[in-house]
């Protein structure tokens, strides 16, 4: 049976990082994931609404009939609250919920005791009652007193932002890091959200009770959300020793990458933007691809060529939204942190988006929250996608703003051809040229030359291959051995 405290719900995945995982090759998982993320519909009739029993402010989302709220004014404007509560709706679609209506209140900061006003949250509670809506979701992170003071106000579940987007999270992480990084996210934003109501706490007495009972009466000494705070802090301890494990093993493939001169392309981006469509595009790769936000949780890393026939390696990362909760900025960070040391970052925008320049600076926001510097900055290469479908106004803004930028359709393969010279120009160079003859028993370091190197210039010769090429130093110095 399933259990229905929250906590244990949580928790009882313990480990499941760590299961060892079905390989499936190539496109037939791709479908399969799919299929598997749409299975799941609404079953509309079921309540939700909240009981008196013991719970956390943590809970997992199901698949509801929802209301939207968010607040402007101040610094925000109307445009920018409108775009943020339409990404908000995309979200919880990608939930699975079914989004009814959504409400916009101008204040300058959010109320402390519900979030809106007084009498706006009555006014909410009315919407939610004449909707029949079983869930209300905030456009920011609410304080515990907050979502319990706006729950009491309009009788169904208020959730947040954040809950939402770890909840999507928790079902698209597919990779032993993956879900490890997601659980400590979920458990991180659980901790100062344990609650409960009432005798179902009541596990510490003391020899004089309040009732008068003495002998027989005395608990465990601890109170429920005291044992739970414990288990969620050994938990938290476990994941995070569990990930620092997990780190040589991706350091050494990326320190194997480096000493093999393999240059390496990193796409970051806004959600949804087309990461995963580009790098198939690009690659052939055959990853997953979904039109809904945050698809992609899980690194891919795939080869491709320049057009002079160097190799690289282009990894495709999770991405990034407005306000990404911290607790997930600090989880992914270590995947994160790849990026930064990629040669060349490739930022891809939605270029059909309402607000791209938002996109951008969310972006680049996050990057400096895991370390990037200007250095990084100067190795991003903006790639505005879905140039087939933007605006073609919009679309020539971007690019007398950003001139340095590139017009793309992955759909279509309009401008990739041009982002293949900019790559190809973008890619740094072997610092060492080399011009020998190797003997034909080395045929594997001719090989590895045309690999990882830039070949100027070959020819056959009796005694070997005449190579001109540009290498690496490590394998300039193995060429320079077995010359003749």
């Amino acid at each position: 049976m399933t259990s229905t405290d929250p906590v244990d719900r949580i928790l009882s995945r313990a480990g499941t990082a760590l299961q060892d995982e079905a390989t499936v090759a190539g496109d037939a998982w791709d479908q399969l994931e799919l299929e598997e993320r749409t299975a799941l519909r609404r079953v509309p009739g079921l309540s939700t609404e909240l009981e008196d029993v013991t719970e956390v402010e943590y809970r997992q989302l199901r698949l509801e009939r929802v209301v939207l709220i968010g607040l402007y004014g101040g610094q925000v404007t109307r445009a920018a609250a409108e775009v943020s509560l339409r990404e908000l709706a995309a979200l919880a679609e990608t939930a699975g919920s079914q989004v009814l209506d959504g409400l916009l209140q101008r204040r300058p900061a959010p109320d402390p005791a519900t979030y809106f006003g007084s009498g706006k949250a009555m006014e909410l509670a009315d919407v939610v009652a004449s909707l029949e809506a079983d869930t209300v979701i905030a456009d920011g992170e609410l304080g515990p007193s907050q979502r319990r003071a706006l729950e009491d106000v309009v009788k169904v579940k208020v959730v947040d932002r954040t809950a939402l987007i770890l909840d999507i999270f928790a079902a698209h992480a597919k990779s032993r890091e993956g879900k490890a990084q997601v659980e400590l996210a979920q458990l991180e934003y659980l901790l100062p959200r344990l609650r409960g109501w009432g005798d179902s706490m009541s596990r510490q007495a003391g020899g004089r009770v309040a009732g008068g009972a003495g002998i027989g009466s005395r608990g465990p000494g601890e109170t429920k959300i005291e044992l739970d705070r414990r288990r969620i802090r050994a938990r938290m301890a476990k994941l995070r020793r569990e990930l620092r494990a997990m780190a040589p093993g991706r350091a050494a493939r990326r320190a194997s990458r480096v000493r093999g001169g393999v240059p390496s392309v990193a796409i970051v981006g806004y959600t949804n933007a087309g990461k995963s469509s580009l790098l198939n595009a690009l690659t052939g790769a055959g990853v997953m691809v979904d039109n809904t936000l945050f698809a992609t949780l899980d690194t891919s890393v795939r080869a491709s060529q320049t057009a002079d026939g160097r190799t690289f390696t282009l990894t495709d990362t999770v991405g990034f939204v407005r306000n990404l909760p911290h607790q997930l900025v600090a989880a992914f960070a270590s995947t994160l942190e790849e990026s930064l040391d990629a040669d060349v970052l490739l930022h891809v925008v939605d270029a059909s988006h309402d607000d791209p320049e938002g996109q951008i600076a969310a972006v680049r926001q996050v990057l400096r929250e895991v370390g990037a510097d200007d250095a990084v900055q100067a190795r991003e290469l903006l790639v505005f996608n879905k140039a087939d479908i933007a605006p073609a106004e919009a679309l020539v803004s971007l690019l007398a703003e950003h001139p340095e930028g590139v017009a793309v359709s992955a759909a279509t393969g309009a401008g990739l051809d041009q982002l293949r010279d900019r790559l190809t120009a973008a890619l740094p160079r072997p610092p060492v040229r080399v011009d020998l003859v190797v003997p034909y028993a080395r045929g594997d370091l001719v090989s590895r030359a045309h690999q990882e190197g830039e070949l100027l210039e070959e020819s056959y010769l009796e005694s070997g291959t005449h190579l001109v090429a540009l290498v690496g130093q490590g394998l300039a110095a193995e060429l320079a051995a077995a010359a003749v």
